[in-house]
């Protein structure tokens, strides 16, 4: 093996996620719990365990934060826990809590970066064909996939953040 490729190997965190993750930027705010310090980023990614966070000064690993997430018009609000931390790049956040409320906007927001349209004034869609809800499934899996490797590329330092970041937004149109 190559040395770098040692080298990152050794310093790269185990992929520890149980849930799906899908492409998505939106600004953030953390406060810790303790200190009440406040910082502002962006996330990369989101999945029902939690979300990633790109920020030049993350908190400690085990910090607890109170997060508030803004996408268009709307906000997410949670508690977390941080479970990945690297100075000048970001932190990984595991979702501790939420409101009810909050968890049924999340819930929406994950349904609608999985491809399902949110129903309006109790409408149902209309039944999708096996066909092709084979091949959107198979779409979705491969943008996941490249979404994974970019950000797993930026996080090594292999691919620029701002080159990262751009190929993200095009893969997500």
């Amino acid at each position: 093996m190559p040395k770098r490729a040692e080298n990152l190997a050794k310093t790269a965190p185990a992929e520890r996620r149980r849930n799906l993750r899908f492409p998505f930027s939106a600004s953030i705010e953390a406060v810790e719990d303790k200190s009440g310090t406040r910082i502002k980023g962006r996330t990369t990614d989101i999945g029902l365990g939690g979300c990633y966070v790109d920020t030049p000064s993350p908190f400690p690993e085990g910090s607890v934060v109170s997060i508030t997430i803004i996408r268009n018009e709307e906000s997410f609000q949670a508690r977390a826990k941080v479970v990945y931390s690297l100075i000048g790049m970001g932190m990984g956040l595991a979702f501790l809590a939420a409101h009810p409320d909050q968890v049924k906007l999340f819930q929406r927001w994950i349904l609608e970066l999985n491809g399902h349209r949110p129903s309006v004034s109790g409408a149902t869609e209309p039944e999708v064909s096996k066909a092709n809800s084979t091949v959107e499934s198979a779409k979705n899996e491969q943008q996941y996939v490249l979404s994974e490797l970019i950000i797993a590329l930026m996080r090594k330092g292999v691919l620029d953040k701002a080159d990262g970041n751009a190929m993200l937004r095009k893969l997500n149109r």
